[in-house]
């Protein structure tokens, strides 16, 4: 099914030198060893070995030494991967840049319901740094700032806003969008794929999934400045979290990915989280991130000191003993942390944190926060206490 090949980025009129290019938080070669289907291994090692173009050419000429369940395609639609479901496929190569794939989501889904249980897609993008790197590179350090900057709002910006992005939509057509290495790695997951490997080669972004449950079917995630973020609350019930967006698109879905390959840091966060974006990092080293959940507040959601709100997952990595006793207790603006002299390094040591406010807490309710409340703001301000 290979087709024709079009320039994966329209202005790079030459070739840039790219070889050494990585992007923080990337596991060189780290996740292959569970790999056994030679299609795949062999595909993986062709790209470590050849630019993209010369890799297309060794497939045109070795196109029949597949196996019969493997599928060499060049494709936008999401239709023609789903045309592959009865045939049981068990590596998808896609030739096709997903910058260049208009409803991208949908593509992922029909390829996860295309393969077998277990099987492989492979896709590759330029990522918004990369292509950053090739403005700055190519415009030099006068004009490729504030082309940086334009093209940032045309291609990052305008397709989150809800007015702007049909704007968008009608001069692209959704092709040529820019993606973030998280966004992509978060649109794989909520297709159903996990990470099998990630890499940085020749140019060009590569992510190998492997499909290992049915796609998500929740709303995709909000882009506005303001998210609201689905938590667990007192007695186990989800609320609707309203924060500052501080974290890349389809960021939230990544939490296993980050925990697995990064663990946590002091404080219960996840250790060197990529996720987070430039605004996100100043937004929370001064706080101002947990600002909307004043409205939480207000709605009688949460309280003024309390246990976190946690999602979903994190909140799977709790003990069975501590998931009863954290949705005993509303969560709150401030967590029990900021209290403590000695902030927590482990998830241990956050439930162990959150176990002490808890019981006492329960205990005597008022005396409880009163004390949390002082405690906690005399350490941020003279001890300088911050989660980040």
């Amino acid at each position: 099914m290979s087709g024709r090949k079009k320039p994966l980025f329209r202005y790079q009129w030459e070739p840039l030198d790219l070889e050494n290019y990585t992007e923080a938080g990337v596991e060189k070669g780290a996740r292959m060893e569970g790999v056994t289907n030679p299609d795949v291994l062999a595909g993986w090692k062709l790209m470590q070995t050849h630019t993209l173009e010369e890799a297309f050419e060794w497939l045109d000429v070795h196109q029949y030494d597949y196996q019969t369940r493997t599928y060499d395609i060049d494709t936008v639609k999401p239709s023609v991967v789903a045309a592959l479901k009865p045939y049981r496929p068990e590596f998808i190569f896609n030739r096709r840049s997903l910058n260049e794939i208009p409803y991208i989501d949908n593509f992922l889904a029909s390829s996860n319901e295309a393969l077998v249980q277990e099987g492989y897609l492979f896709c590759h993008a330029t990522t918004s740094r990369m292509k950053e790197r090739i403005i700055h590179e190519r415009f030099g350090p006068v004009l490729g700032p504030p082309i940086c900057v334009l093209h940032y709002f045309w291609h990052r910006f305008c397709p989150k806003m809800p007015i702007l992005k049909r704007v968008y939509y009608l001069f692209t057509r959704r092709t040529r969008r820019s993606f973030n290495r998280v966004e992509i790695l978060g649109r794989f997951v909520r297709a159903g794929f996990c990470i099998a490997d990630e890499e940085f080669l020749h140019g060009e972004f590569f992510v190998l999934g492997r499909k290992v449950r049915e796609p998500i079917k929740d709303e995709p995630p909000q882009c506005k400045p303001i998210i609201k973020l689905r938590r667990v609350g007192k007695n186990g019930a989800l609320i609707g979290v309203y924060k500052f967006r501080t974290m890349y698109s389809y960021s939230e879905y990544l939490q296993e990915y980050m925990y697995e390959h990064g663990g946590l840091q002091e404080g219960g966060k996840f250790r060197e989280d990529c996720r987070i974006n430039f605004w996100g990092r100043i937004l929370r080293k001064t706080f101002l991130d947990e600002l909307p959940m004043v409205i939480n507040l207000l709605k009688g959601q949460v309280k003024l000191v309390g246990v976190r709100p946690l999602s979903r997952q994190y909140f799977s990595l709790y003990t069975p003993e501590m998931q009863a006793l954290h949705i005993k207790v509303k969560p709150g603006l401030i967590p029990p942390f900021y209290y403590e002299k000695q902030t927590p390094a482990s998830i241990e040591d956050v439930q162990q944190s959150e176990r002490r406010y808890i019981e006492s807490y329960l205990a005597h309710p008022f005396r409880t926060d009163w004390r949390y409340f002082w405690g906690s703001i005399f350490n941020i301000i003279f001890h300088h206490k911050k989660s980040n």
